[in-house]
């Protein structure tokens, strides 16, 4: 970077640090005498501090707040780059002393020098002093360490140490449920059903299989055997430790709780939400879809996860909030590794785990994907039901907050999601954010707007309610939507009428191509269940039809009047 003039100095320094945030600091100062040590809360050593009490950053010494003009150092006082690298470290106890280091850049043309403090994150479970104190950023200042922040800092994961793989000494195989034993193990079979020596699982012994599935460690009984097997007594095992997950629903001020064997009870968690079938654009025929509030396999990878990645150590439950329209699970813990929105493609693989032996088991018997791919699973099955996104929000660096949302926000989004199937996910993700009101970034609008996709100004942006115009693909619309009830309803009795009876078999095979093509096929045998049941209750035109007989045989025919 030497070898650059004042301006090209400045330019380069709006690129790699943009604006302050809690990475980057710019500080014009003139004179390092009283500014390297000296004012706390408003010193280097305590900006050092705050920007390593988060995730590390860079102080820029030298240039003007806002607009980065390089006015450069001009009292160094008895500091240099070298020397000031031990000032520091002796002033901010708990900083890593391996990655703090200083880069001088000078303007070739004025010769004004600037600082680049590159500061290292903390240590795990180590916050980092100075003056005495842990600090952070705090808009433009910095102030006391949070309470949240430095439990977050407390409670970091550090490599090597596993709650879920400690044995528990008192512990033995009778402290597990026999039920949850042989459905960890069908589940495993299943899973492992290619490999060479499946054939072998059924004839295992259950000790044998319990190592084999890695739930015990050589035959102990591990924490992760108590949470998956154990039965509902042998939580006692666990203490001082929570293994609980609370169903509520505060609307009805009803709760009820749930303990091991986690293996069985998640399903009866699962059991307990509200499930009704929900319709989509109810006062629009043409678009009308019915289908489940939630996707039960998403209620389930949702609850596996905090599972897998709940911090025991920190004696919590799990909570599984139900409220109109959205389930909020609740675990304690931060995300471990990156951010959630990281994995909604499943292009990234989570590298850390918070409990490695329980994840493991767990993806052995099939509960949970150690690929990064569970998320994005999540994630498509609420696009394909043409609901909002599953998200984190409300997550902090102490609890994580999945959101699973079962009524539509923004009817122009789920409209979109119909109409435009071959959308990239990454501009699926961009306008659930535009439906919820969130932030994106200019580059993001920039895309979503040349494409018609939003309207209006940011940051007030909104999902355009001119689908099949906004598309140029009309054609494609009137596909995608189908044709409306009455319709379809003709078809059927004028296929009665020639035939005198007929199956629900034919009746599914008369409309299959002509049901809207953004159906999925459940959706679509969905569909002829409701057209018939409708023919039946309501009928067309004072024609109704009646079943001569119920289940798979069952047959329909005209009602005589």
């Amino acid at each position: 970077m030497n070898g650059m003039t004042a301006k090209e100095l400045q330019a380069w320094l709006r690129t790699q640090f943009p604006k302050e945030n809690e990475r980057h600091e710019w500080k014009e100062w003139r004179s390092l005498k009283q500014n390297i040590s000296g004012r706390k809360g408003e010193d280097l050593v305590s900006y050092v501090a705050a920007l390593a009490n988060m995730d590390g950053g860079c102080v820029v010494i030298g240039a003007q707040d806002r607009t980065l003009e390089v006015t450069g150092i001009q009292d160094f006082a008895d500091y240099t780059a070298e020397n000031v690298v031990h000032r520091i470290l002796g002033k901010t106890p708990g900083l890593p002393s391996m990655r703090l280091r200083i880069e001088e850049l000078e303007a070739s043309d004025t010769g004004a020098i600037v600082w680049l403090v590159q500061v290292p994150r903390h240590a795990p479970r180590q916050p980092v002093l100075a003056h005495d104190k842990a600090w952070q950023r705090d808009g433009d200042s910095l102030t006391e360490l949070r309470e949240d922040r430095l439990k977050a800092i407390l409670t970091e994961v550090i490599a090597g140490q596993d709650w879920s793989a400690r044995v528990s000494s008192r512990a033995s195989l009778t402290d597990l449920d026999p039920v949850a034993i042989a459905k960890a193990r069908e589940k495993f079979s299943a899973k492992h059903q290619q490999e060479r020596w499946a054939p072998d699982i059924a004839r295992w012994s259950t000790a044998e299989f319990l190592n084999r599935a890695k739930i015990t460690l050589h035959g102990e009984m591990t924490y992760t055997a108590l949470l998956l097997l154990g039965l509902p007594e042998s939580v006692a095992l666990l203490t001082p430790s929570v293994a609980e997950i609370t169903w509520k629903v505060p609307s009805e001020r009803i709760a009820k709780h749930f303990g091991p064997p986690f293996v069985l009870t998640t399903t009866e968690v699962g059991q307990h939400i509200r499930n009704p079938n929900i319709k989509l654009f109810p006062d629009t025929e043409l678009l009308a879809i019915e289908l489940p509030r939630y996707d039960n396999q998403v209620v389930l990878e949702g609850l596996h996860n905090c599972l897998a990645h709940q911090d025991y150590e920190q004696a919590a439950r799990i909570v599984v909030l139900e409220t109109p329209g959205r389930l909020q699970l609740t675990s304690r813990g931060g995300f471990v590794d990156g951010n959630p929105e990281d994995y909604f493609t499943g292009n990234r693989t989570p590298s850390v785990y918070r409990n490695p032996w329980l994840a493991q088991a767990m993806n052995n018997i099939g509960m949970i994907d150690k690929g990064g791919y569970g998320i994005r699973d999540m994630v498509a099955s609420q696009r394909k039901r043409y609901l909002p996104l599953p998200d984190y929000e409300g997550s902090t660096p102490i609890e994580t907050i999945f959101n699973i949302y079962g009524q539509a926000i923004d009817e122009n989004y789920s409209k979109l999601l119909i109409e435009r199937s071959d959308l990239p996910l990454e501009q699926v993700i961009w306008l659930d954010r535009v439906q919820k009101k969130h932030r994106i970034g200019n580059d993001q609008a920039a895309i979503l707007r040349s494409a018609k996709l939003i309207e209006g100004r940011k940051p007030n942006f909104f999902v355009t309610a001119h689908v099949a115009d906004a598309t140029n693909t009309r054609p494609e619309y009137t596909r995608n939507k189908g044709l409306n009830d009455h319709y379809y309803k003709t078809l059927i009795l004028q296929h009665i009428k020639q035939f005198k009876s007929v199956s629900v078999l034919e009746v599914r095979s008369l409309l299959l191509d002509k049901l809207p093509d953004s159906l999925t096929p459940i959706q679509k045998q969905a569909k002829v269940k409701n057209l018939l049941t409708a023919l039946r209750m309501s009928g067309l035109e004072g024609q109704k039809i009646v079943a001569t007989h119920q289940g798979k045989g069952g047959r329909w025919t005209l009602l005589k009047p």
